[in-house]
């Protein structure tokens, strides 16, 4: 949430033409009653894109599903992981793991409300009980529903004494549970998250699942979605010059369009993670001075003073 909104997918395509990428959480209140076309608004270029849902009510996640097809994405996914307070007092994300046959009503009233494929994200488990019976049932519970696609992320969701951050990182990573899970539903697909921050750890995971998933690792190294599809795909890898310079044209269109400069910039600052210039790179895109002008031309200065110091330490 407040991460992957439209500027930062438009980025993501430039790196990876072959990944699917995801929406933000949206909830189901957001789009009912509140302003559905800011949260669904996307450019072509995304495609495939999924929509990603926050609820629990299966007659409101059905009608947001169709607002979903409507809208031209390609897939609706249930977001049944994240671990926030916030969403748990909306009892929906992770806390609805406790409730298998809820989420299958809401599956069910979803595939028959729309023909995009509708999907899940959840977790392996609840607070501190590691136990992949509980695993089984869900998945189980969603695949007898018609759920075909899982997205797992291999950690456990504890949903008191850790926030948000700390459930990406401190609940201990199962990854032999999901490929478990792969291997008792070979007929469903299983795409793994959680922890990856390499090529050759997506490729180690996809010998035993159909897909991986990349969170934070994408948005700090985002990169690594160019070197992965590449190497995925057999192709070379775009550059990050080249990307930087479809930024600009995109970040000059959106300004004109009224939105604010650095709501693309922010998304930008990882691109020359761990390079020469990058700290120069984060710098320039974020100096509040630049930035209040509104002048898409900042993208290009900081490209330029980033490749003048990649030369010099070459």
């Amino acid at each position: 949430m407040d991460w992957s909104d439209r500027h930062c997918r438009f980025y993501f395509r430039q790196l990876a033409p072959h990944a699917r990428l995801y929406t933000e959480m949206v909830t189901t209140g957001a789009l009912l009653r509140g302003n559905a076309p800011r949260h669904l608004r996307f450019d072509p270029i995304e495609h495939p894109v999924a929509l990603q849902l926050g609820g629990s009510e299966p007659s409101e996640l059905a009608r947001c599903a169709q607002l979903a097809q409507q809208w031209g994405y390609d897939e609706v996914n249930l977001n049944c992981g994240c671990p926030s307070p916030r969403v748990q007092r909306g009892v929906f994300g992770a806390c609805l793991m406790s409730e298998p046959s809820l989420v299958a009503h809401c599956i069910k009233a979803m595939r028959e409300a729309v023909s995009i494929p509708v999907t899940v994200k959840h977790r392996l488990g609840l607070d501190d009980t590691e136990d992949y019976a509980f695993t089984r049932r869900f998945v189980d519970t969603l695949a007898a529903a018609g759920c075909e696609v899982f997205l797992v992320h291999a950690r456990n969701a504890v949903l008191k004494g850790l926030s948000p951050s700390d459930n990406r990182q401190i609940p201990p990573l199962r990854y032999t549970d999901v490929y478990r899970l792969k291997r008792e539903f070979p007929e469903v697909t299983v795409v793994l998250n959680g922890g990856i921050d390499t090529v050759d750890d997506a490729c180690s995971h996809l010998r035993h699942v159909d897909g991986v998933m990349l969170g934070r690792a994408a948005y700090h190294d985002a990169y690594l979605l160019a070197q992965l599809d590449a190497e995925l795909w057999q192709t070379e890898p775009i550059s990050r010059k080249r990307v930087a310079e479809r930024m600009f044209c995109y970040a000059r269109q959106q300004v004109l369009e009224g939105v604010p400069l650095r709501a693309v910039t922010r998304h930008l600052l990882g691109l020359f993670h761990q390079c020469p210039g990058a700290r120069q790179w984060r710098r320039l895109l974020s100096d509040s001075s630049a930035l209040r002008g509104n002048e898409p031309g900042v993208i290009l200065q900081a490209l330029a003073a980033t490749e003048r110091e990649i030369l010099e330490v070459q």
